[in-house]
Formats: structure tokens, C-alpha cells, sequence
């Protein structure tokens, strides 16, 4: 079937999930419903979720813990025919590797990595089962790149990209796409000590080609591109939207 051009972005008549709905889930939870979406928002603490929802007409919210297994399978079936998955949860704990804990590697590699899991096994088998389905997982330019400090949260999302690669291969023949949107340094309250700090914000800024950070709603539009018709032959990608920060060295700009 042909792409029709003028609706190819548009996501009118779709029920659309979203996973962590604080920060930039709160974002995609506005853009989704901009675009036509049905919005359901699932977060941990109801009233984040019923915070986004507010910004989605006829969006409703659920408390949902990622890592309660049967807490997620129990909403997937509640929720019903869903077309697009979209997962923003995730935590870091900043500390140099020999000095983190058992707890903490623990409590970063669960949110992360086997919440995206989870989730996606709570809700992928009835895309399957119907053929359809886009699903988009929020990684980091730390899938790829790392610095002291940022150890474990960079395993993390390398491996969700792994899943995410795997994913698309498992399920692309059933007609699921499952891709990954990679943000850089962007503006948000879990990133505020870092941008309290005026050397440590500016060093950030400048590492990217754009020179600046990042606003959380910048991260909408690949999402949206993702979970629509115009990315119908897009899976297994990583989207970088980082403002260039994984393109150039950034470190120095010599002279011409």
C-alpha cells in the first residue's frame, strides 16, 4: 500500500502508550496527541502520569511499576489494542565504577535494562499478534560514548540498543518495528546540578555541533517520525538527536 504523503505523520486513530511520563515522557505524551494519538500515560506515581495526561485530550493515566512484572502485563491486557510503545523510564546514579555498590548497580541495571524488558514483553505479543506495531525506546548518546562517572547508566543503554537490534529482527516479520531515539545533554530537573555548575553546563554545551543543550521537547520529533507511517521501513535504528555531540570531537576547533 502507498504511503499517502500528506497524512504519512500523522498518528490519527492510534492508541498510543507511554512508559515515564515525567521530564520528556511528559513531552512525547503532548507531541503523540498533537499528532492525532489516543495517549495513555503509565508512571510509577499516578500523579506524574495524570500531570501528562492533562496535555493529551482523552488521555487517561494508570500508576504502573516497570518493575513489577505482573503490574505491566496486567495493564497491557487492560489497555487493549495498543500502536505505539514509547519508554522514557530510566534512572542514573553518577559515580566512578570502584566506587559504586552492589545496590546501586542493581537499582540502575533493573530500571534500565530489564524494565525495557519488561515492558516490551508485556506489550509486544499483541502487536504481534495483529501484525502492526511501532515501539520506541529512549537510549543516550552514552550507548556510544562514555565518561567518568557514567559507567553503569552507559552499559545500560548499549544494552537496550542490543535488545532493541534483537527485537527488530525477532519481530520484524510479524510486522512490529522497534527503534531507539538516542538524546544528548538535555535540559531537564535530573540534569540541573550539572547545569548549576557553570563549567561543567558549558562544557556540555559546547561538545555538540549546535552548542547548547538540548529543550526536552526536541526530542518529540524523531519520536514521532518513528511511531508514524513515514518511518514504515525504519527498524533496528538508533536516532541520535543530539545536537551533533556524537559526530565531531568537540574538545577543540582549530584554526582554519
Amino acid at each position: 500500500m502507498s504511503l499517502d504523503y500528506a497524512q504519512m505523520f500523522r498518528l490519527d486513530d492510534r492508541h498510543a502508550v507511554v512508559l515515564g511520563c515525567g521530564g520528556i515522557g511528559a513531552e512525547m505524551v503532548a507531541g503523540l496527541a498533537a499528532q492525532g494519538a489516543r495517549v495513555s500515560c503509565l508512571d510509577k506515581d499516578l500523579a506524574t502520569a495524570e500531570a501528562a495526561a492533562v496535555r493529551a485530550p482523552g488521555g487517561a493515566a494508570y500508576p504502573v511499576d516497570v518493575l513489577d512484572e505482573a503490574s505491566v502485563r496486567g495493564v497491557a491486557q487492560q489497555l487493549g489494542q495498543v500502536d505505539v510503545l514509547v519508554l522514557t523510564a530510566a534512572m542514573n546514579v553518577r559515580k566512578r565504577l570502584l566506587d559504586y555498590t552492589a545496590e546501586e548497580f542493581d537499582r540502575v541495571v533493573d530500571l534500565n535494562l530489564r524494565g525495557t524488558f519488561t515492558a516490551v514483553r508485556a506489550f509486544a505479543p499483541q502487536m504481534v499478534e495483529r501484525g502492526s506495531g511501532s515501539i520506541v525506546v529512549l537510549t543516550s548518546i552514552r550507548a556510544v560514548t562514555v565518561e567518568p562517572g557514567q559507567g553503569v547508566y552507559a552499559a545500560t543503554k548499549a544494552g537496550a540498543m542490543q535488545l532493541v537490534r534483537t527485537w527488530a529482527a525477532e519481530l520484524g516479520p510479524a510486522g512490529v518495528r522497534i527503534n531507539a531515539v538516542a538524546p544528548g545533554v538535555v535540559e531537564t530537573p535530573l540534569t540541573q546540578q550539572i547545569r548549576d555548575q557553570e563549567d561543567w553546563g558549558r562544557a556540555y554545551a559546547e561538545k555538540s555541533a549546535l552548542g547548547r543543550w538540548a529543550r526536552p521537547e526536541e526530542m518529540v520529533g524523531a519520536t514521532c517520525w518513528l511511531a508514524s507511517d513515514a518511518a514504515s521501513f525504519v527498524t533496528g535504528s538508533q536516532v541520535m538527536v543530539d545536537g551533533g555531540w556524537t559526530a565531531i570531537d568537540g574538545r577543540f576547533t582549530p584554526p582554519a
